[in-house]
């Protein structure tokens, strides 16, 4: 099965930035801007995703990585 690298690029880069701002609850979670990710309005399919796999969750505008 081939899957295109382009929202799997997004989703570890998502990930990637949201942990070196140790963003792991609502009251640590962050904008995509606060965050430093690029065109945070890109790919907008590609957070729906992650938030529907429980990898994040939406706090209002904010965003915080589902560690458990």
């Amino acid at each position: 099965m081939f899957v295109a690298p382009v929202p799997l690029i997004r989703r570890n880069y998502i990930i990637k930035k949201l942990r070196k701002c140790k963003a792991f609850s609502s009251e640590t979670a962050v904008t995509f801007e606060e965050a430093g990710i690029i065109n945070p309005h890109m790919f907008k399919r590609v957070t729906q995703v992650m938030i529907k796999q429980g990898i994040l969750v939406q706090c209002g505008e904010k965003y915080c990585l589902n560690i458990q």
